[in-house]
Parts: C-alpha cells; sequence; structure tokens
C-alpha cells in the first residue's frame, strides 16, 4: 500500500511528444489592484503586499492588499448584480452560457501569458502550467457553459387537486476562497459552476499565488460580463477571507485548503447568517498495489502525486521552472517548505526506511528531492499528516480487509486508487473505501464532468460535474391548488 504526499501535482507524461510552447517574458505584471464592479482599485487601506517568485526568491511585484473595507465593497457590488431587474438577473440563461464560452476564448488566447504568470507565481514547471492547469481551467469554463441553459426543475404528481413544480434558482452572492497550489484551477472550479447558475461571486486568491485571477479578471470585463458578477479581492486569510466567511450579505463560501482553515471557515459561517459552505479539504490518499496488478503502471501511476516513477526519480530535473526539461519545482514558500522537512525527519526519526532522497537541493532554496520512504509504521507522522509535498510512504499488508481497515482508519477521505486485475476486487474494495473518489487502476483522473470532494475530515460537498450545481442553486417548490370545476 502506498500513499502519495498529495493529489495536487499531476503528472505531464506525453507532453514531450508534442510540440513544446515556450513561456512569454513578462517585463512588468499589469494587473495588481483590487477587481470590484469591472473596475481596479486601491486598496481602502492603502496597503500592499509582495508576491515572490518561489523559484528564485525574486520579487515579482506589489499587489493591493483588501481587507475588510474592502470587502464590504465587493459584496456590495456582487449583491447589486445579482438583484431582481438586473442586467445579470435579466440576462437569458443561453447568454450566461455565451459569455462563460467567450471567457475561455479569450483564455485561449492568453494561454501562454497565463501559464507564464502561473509557473511565476506558483514555481510549478511551465509545462505543467500550461498543458495541465490551463487546460483543465478552459475545460472547466465549458463545461459549465454548457450546462447554462440546461438547469431546471420537475413537475412533481401530488395528492388531491394540486399541481407542483420546482425551480432552480441562484443562491445569490458566492464566496470562494481559492489555494495556492492550483490557483487559476481552483477560480474556475467555483466560479464557472456559479455563473452557470446565475450567481454573483466575491474571490479571494492566495496572498501567494494572486497574479493569474488578476488577469482573469480583466478578461471578465473583456469578455462582457455586467459589472458586479465577479469581484477579486487579493489579501490575506485573517482579513479579506474571513471577512468573506463571516459576511451577512455572503450566501455561500466555498474553500479549498487545509482542514484547520476549513473548520474556521464552517464556524464563522455557522455564526454569521448559516450560509451555505462547501470545503475541499486534506487528504492522505492510500493507494492500494494488489499483487496481481501490472506493476510497472502502479508504480507509474500511484507516484504521479508527488513525482513520477521510483525508476526515474534519478532523472528527475530540479530547476528553473521556466525550462521545458524541468520536471520538478520549488516548494511556495519557506514556511511550507519547512513544515515537509521536518515531516520527513520525523519519518527517518521514527524508523522509515529512506530509500530515495529526504534532502533539500542547493541552500537558501526552497527545493526538495523527491523522497521515498519503505517500511512506513501507520502510527508514524508522515503516515498520519497531510504532507504536501514530493514525500511518497510505502506500506506493506498482507489481507485484503486489512487494508481496507488501514486505509479508513484515516481521518481524510478525500481520494483513494487501487491496482488489481481482478474487476471483481476493484469493485468490492471501492465500495469499502471511505473517500470521495476511487481510482482503479489510475491516479489523478480528474475530469470537468466528474465530481470531487471528501468524506471525513477532507471536506464536504461536491466539485465539478452536475453534483456541483446543487452548491449554487436553490429548489423552490411552487404548489397550486386547481380549480374543481371542469
Amino acid at each position: 500500500m502506498a500513499q502519495n504526499g498529495t493529489t495536487e501535482n499531476r503528472g505531464t507524461k506525453g507532453i514531450a511528444a508534442l510540440p513544446l510552447p515556450q513561456p512569454v517574458k513578462v517585463q512588468e505584471v499589469r494587473h495588481t489592484k483590487i477587481f470590484i464592479d469591472n473596475e481596479w482599485h486601491t486598496s481602502s487601506s492603502g496597503r500592499t503586499f509582495p508576491t515572490f517568485n518561489p523559484a528564485t526568491g525574486h520579487k515579482i511585484c506589489d499587489v493591493e492588499e483588501a481587507d475588510k473595507e474592502d470587502v464590504d465593497r465587493a459584496v456590495k457590488a456582487a449583491k447589486a448584480a445579482e438583484q431582481r431587474g438586473s442586467p445579470w438577473r435579466r440576462m437569458d440563461a443561453s447568454s450566461r452560457g455565451r459569455l462563460l464560452h467567450k471567457l475561455a476564448d479569450l483564455m485561449e488566447r492568453d494561454r501562454l501569458l497565463l501559464a507564464t504568470l502561473e509557473t511565476l507565481d506558483t514555481g510549478k514547471p511551465f509545462l505543467q502550467s500550461f498543458f495541465i492547469d490551463l487546460d483543465g481551467s478552459i475545460k472547466t469554463l465549458r463545461y459549465y457553459a454548457g450546462w447554462a441553459d440546461k438547469i431546471h426543475g420537475r413537475s412533481l404528481p401530488v395528492d388531491e387537486s394540486f399541481m407542483c413544480f420546482t425551480k432552480h434558482e441562484p443562491v445569490g452572492v458566492c464566496g470562494a476562497i481559492i489555494p495556492w497550489n492550483f490557483p487559476l484551477l481552483m477560480f474556475m472550479w467555483k466560479m464557472a459552476p456559479a455563473l452557470s447558475c446565475g450567481n454573483t461571486v466575491v474571490i479571494k486568491p492566495a496572498e501567494q499565488t494572486p497574479l493569474t485571477a488578476l488577469h482573469v479578471g480583466a478578461l471578465i470585463k473583456e469578455a462582457g460580463f455586467p459589472p458586479g458578477v465577479v469581484n477579486i479581492l487579493p489579501g490575506f486569510g485573517p482579513t479579506a477571507g474571513a471577512a468573506i466567511a463571516s459576511h451577512m450579505d455572503v450566501d455561500k463560501v466555498a474553500f479549498t485548503g487545509s482542514t484547520e482553515v476549513g473548520q474556521l471557515i464552517k464556524e464563522a459561517s455557522a455564526k454569521s447568517n448559516l450560509k451555505r459552505v462547501t470545503l475541499e479539504l486534506g487528504g492522505k490518499n492510500p493507494c492500494i498495489v494488489f499483487a496481481d496488478c501490472d506493476l510497472q503502471l502502479a508504480v507509474e501511476e500511484t507516484q504521479k502525486g508527488a513525482f513520477y516513477n521510483q525508476e526515474n526519480v534519478k532523472k528527475i530535473v530540479i530547476g528553473d521552472p521556466m525550462d521545458p526539461q524541468t520536471s520538478h519545482g520549488p516548494q511556495i514558500s519557506q514556511q511550507h517548505f519547512d513544515k515537509i522537512m521536518d515531516l520527513i525527519e520525523s519519518g527517518k526519526e521514527e524508523g522509515a526506511r529512506l530509500e530515495y532522497g529526504g534532502a533539500a537541493v542547493g541552500e537558501n532554496r526552497l527545493f526538495i528531492q523527491p523522497t521515498i520512504f519503505s517500511g512506513v509504521k501507520d502510527q508514524m507522522r508522515i503516515a498520519k499528516e497531510e504532507i504536501f509535498g514530493p514525500v511518497q510512504c510505502i506500506f506493506s499488508f498482507k489481507r485484503q480487509q486489512e487494508a481496507i481497515e488501514r486505509a479508513n482508519r484515516s481521518q481524510y477521505g478525500l481520494v483513494s486508487a487501487i491496482f488489481t486485475r481482478s474487476m471483481d476486487r476493484a469493485l468490492s474494495v471501492s465500495a469499502a473505501l471511505e473517500t470521495g473518489t476511487v481510482w482503479i487502476n489510475c491516479y489523478n483522473a480528474l475530469h470537468a464532468q466528474t465530481p470531487f470532494g471528501g468524506y471525513k475530515m477532507s471536506g464536504n460537498g461536491r466539485e465539478l460535474g452536475e453534483y456541483a450545481l446543487a452548491e449554487y442553486s436553490e429548489v423552490k417548490a411552487v404548489t397550486i391548488k386547481l380549480s374543481e370545476t371542469l
């Protein structure tokens, strides 16, 4: 049984066979202000904060820092935009779909620039940004553009002389708090279904990675979305994020990030106006590899979450994320780097066998060697805590039921994977695993059509697919008393 450090580093296998795009030279970042009501604003406090390139440590630019007052302005604009009689509410559903398609077209046009900004801000390899992040973002927009005029209620058979039907209506103002690992993709996962259902949104990108979200703000205005429909607030969690979660005029909030912060958001939402909450939180992601599997496939797939297959781990190129040859970039910040290194050291101290890696690369840099531990025991920190870094933990098991019980012992339940040639076993084990997603003979197989979300401490609610539409719509039942006269 293997355990991936994260599901959030998806492989780029096969990319080398395609014509390789090149990053663009960014002399100056154009959009660094707060986006409210289709206009650019300086922060109410006058404060800015720097965003850094984690690969070099150099400052990219300064960004306006939104706080509670700016959140109030954004929510006011979003609330006005979703009022009955507004251009957005009067717009027919198919026109909403056309706007989402137009935004997807503009992102296609600016794909090289957006991928470059994503790599500058996150440190992930440019080819991953271009082929995975941008591709997934555009596909998500187009998927929900197609749904815009297909969201409808039902006619219900009821007793006696009544007729009943249901309507699906927008929730209202939807807050979204975005993580740093997939800034643009998570933006689309939240914004696209919200707009498809007719809501308005107030979005806070992660303070480490605000640049692609702000560029998309310019594209939203260019696409023709009415003012106030999308508002983007770069800022920090304890100020801007907390203000969104506790705001009395925000009707729903969606968050991707740590379980600890997710609990704070749920508490703030409950104590304010009992707003809806969708949470996609931490995970430990067990991969159960049975003896009858295609072992080469299992090795390749289970290690996608942190790095490529073990045979090639020594060939991984660590370095400049803009270089097409680079397949392993830096960690996002010194704080995150230190957390991963602390967990690696705990694995060594607690008796896990270090098979490869386990060290930093270079001095005063945020690069960590891909790391493999074997002989991992369930009580070790690296077995229990979410590492969210390039670390693979390998366990052993003897019986199928033992593997299931140990996998389900985790407080998390985001994803799991099974590798076996027996479909009877695969279906039996998948039914027993307490995770929101089960991959069989594959890993990181994410699609806009497929719901994603967790059990237990990995969150609640679902993103993507038709299931996400329910998170962004209210169901109204209308009952009519019919005349008894024929």
